[in-house]
């Protein structure tokens, strides 16, 4: 293997690390996080970065294959849809009216 191809390995397991690092976040935020707001945010950041860092080790494995211009245009795709729908989940929970955390409240 040339110094590219060990390049190209070191950044898909880079890639997959930053993934798996920041799901993992994202999982223990959903968990541990009080309210829905602090839920979703961290669902739309830290999953959205996951996802991102996945795909990107998918898309630097296959190479610009068809398989990994799709796992690109993937990657575009949840960039948009995790944060609009994690808005989404934030306003419906605001008309609802469920009231945010706040660092008095005991944890629900």
């Amino acid at each position: 293997m040339d110094a590219l191809g060990t390049a190209r390995v070191a950044l898909v397991v880079a890639f997959t690390l930053l993934g798996l690092f920041f799901t993992f976040v994202s999982m223990t935020g959903v968990l541990r996080l009080p309210d829905v707001y602090s839920r979703a945010h961290t669902a739309s950041q830290a999953d959205t970065l996951g996802a991102g860092f996945g795909l990107a080790a998918v898309a630097l494995t296959i190479g610009w294959e068809a398989a990994g211009v799709k796992s690109v245009l993937l990657l575009f795709f949840i960039f948009v849809t995790n944060p609009t729908a994690a808005h989404a989940i934030a306003r419906a929970a605001f008309e609802e009216g469920t009231v945010p955390w706040t660092e008095g409240d005991e944890r629900r």
